[in-house]
Order: C-alpha cells, then structure tokens, then sequence
C-alpha cells in the first residue's frame, strides 16, 4: 500500500538521512496559504540541513512516501481531505480517499517504509480533564508501541502536560529534551516540567536511536526541542487565550479529533495570527535539528 517516491527509496537504500514529515499540518493545522508555504519551507530547510524530506499522506487510498510539491499544494486547497489517526488507515484506502496524516499515522508509514526520524511541530496528548472526558490522542498509544524518533516541539500546550508526561512514563517511552531538561511547551520553551535526561547535541540524540534499536527496545523515541528564544510568546498571553478557546470549544461541544484544529484555529484568532508566527517558527526549527540528528544516525546505522 506504499508508493515511495524515486528520491526518497534511492536515500534509503544508499542509507542517506531522510527525515519523514506529516499532512495533517497542511490540511487541518494552519489556514491556506501558510499551511502550503510552511510545508515546503520545512521540507526546504531538511534539505539545506543535508537530509531528504519524506511528507506522507494518502492520496486516492494510497500512502505516498516523499509526496511532490504539486501534491503538497493540493492538501492545502482541496477540503475534502480526512484526518487520519490508525484507526482510519483501512477505511480511507478502502475507499480510495485522500487522507492527512496525524503523527500517529505518520509514524506507522514512516516505520513500514524504513524511516526512523519524523519531525512535526507538537504531538498530541492527554487533554485537560480527560479524567472525566478520556479524551488522549492515539499519538502517545504509537509512541509506545512504534520505533519511531519523533522531533518536536514538546506537546501541543492546548493539553494537560503533566498528564502527558505520566502517561508516556507508564507507556517506558523515552523523552529527552534537546540541550534542555525542561519539557517544551510548544509556544512556549519552559513548562515548569523537569526532564530527567536531555541531549547535548545531534551525534548523541544519533547514538541514544541507535542504542534502542540494536537492544530491540520496541517503541518510540521522543525529542523535544523548545522553540527558540526569539520566536516563544508570553506564557501568561497564551495561557489565558488557550483557557478562553476550551471554553469556546466546550460551548459548542466540539469533542474527538475536532478539537485541536479548532483550538489552535481560534487561538490564531485571538492572538492576531501571533501563535501562527510561533508555530511556523518552532517547526521549522524542529527541522533543522531533525534532519541533523538524521544525518548523524545515517552515519552510525
């Protein structure tokens, strides 16, 4: 079920760094045309960082492996494209949809092709009250189950990150933070949450990968990289306006895989686009830092 492009199998099997990247970003997590422009700039700096990008979403039922520029314009116009999380893979081939990737979904693809490292901006998690909602994204349910090194920028701050991190430690997934022992908070580079063990550069985030693998230590690998300095808003501005977006959402029962695209689309509002600037930001810097890490592993593999 995999169509893997010439440029992408060819890095593979001459072992060269190649760096796997989502579509639900494109299609559901930012508005045209920065969903467009922000994914071929990602894919841009992967390559000027020395790695070959590999953004994967389904089109007509098939998984596409290092999807082309005009494919990657048309998940960021066409409207009919559904959210793909593991338990829409069958349905949507199936049925010879178009489908955009969560990290989830993106880390099966990836591991079936043979990537190893995945970037994306923030994964999901366990939502606020989900002792009451149980709503908790089936990205941490993959993590522990998928060798896959996934880069980002921590978890999406629109969750409960404590929670988050309790359930990744009961699920053994490794989190190392990048040249930091504080967990990210996407918008944000400080969460008040200590990190245990952190990476102090590319070629050791390279061995940790390589450790897990060679002493099949079946699951996922999470890095998580703050966003620079320059570009992190005001915890106290951004935590407010999150709390005045659940509210909004709770209002108008906005439940599932519905209520982070709606979040972060009010939370753009309410910041005037200002959020939208953070997380073009921090993606793009999860970028450079996953193609080297990449790079390095591609060395020692």
């Amino acid at each position: 079920m995999l169509k893997i492009s010439d440029k992408v199998l060819n890095a593979l099997k001459e072992n060269k760094p190649v760096v796997a990247l989502e579509t639900t970003i494109i299609s559901h997590g930012m508005p045209y045309p920065e969903n467009i422009n922000t994914a071929l700039a990602v894919e841009k700096v992967i390559e000027d960082n020395g790695a070959i990008p590999a953004t994967i979403g389904i089109i007509d039922g098939v998984a596409i492996i290092g999807m082309n520029h005009e494919e990657i314009k048309q998940f960021g116009l066409r409207k009919d494209i559904k959210k793909v999380s593991r338990r829409d893979l069958s349905y949507v081939y199936s049925n010879h949809l178009w489908g955009a990737t969560t990290v989830a979904a993106t880390m099966i693809l990836a591991k079936q092709a043979g990537i190893e490292v995945f970037v994306t901006g923030g994964i999901g998690g366990v939502h606020r009250h989900a002792q009451e909602t149980f709503d908790i994204s089936a990205d941490l349910e993959e993590l522990a189950k998928t060798d896959v090194t996934v880069v980002c920028a921590g978890c999406k701050s629109i969750l409960d990150l404590n929670l988050t991190m309790e359930y990744l430690e009961t699920k053994g997934v490794p989190v190392f933070g990048f040249k930091t022992h504080e967990l990210p908070a996407f918008y944000t580079s400080k969460s008040g949450i200590y990190l245990e063990y952190s990476l102090d550069d590319y070629s050791q985030a390279a061995r940790v990968i390589k450790e897990q693998r060679d002493n099949n230590i079946s699951n996922g690998i999470l890095i998580t990289n703050p966003i620079l300095k320059e570009d992190e808003m005001d915890p106290q501005l951004i935590e407010s306006i999150i709390q005045k977006a659940i509210v909004k959402a709770n209002s108008l029962s906005i439940k599932g895989k519905d209520i982070t695209p709606f979040l972060l689309k009010n939370i753009v509002e309410m910041t005037n686009g200002e959020s939208l600037k953070a997380n073009i930001a921090l993606i793009l810097n999860n970028a450079k830092v996953g193609a080297n890490i990449a790079k390095e592993y591609a060395k020692i593999k």
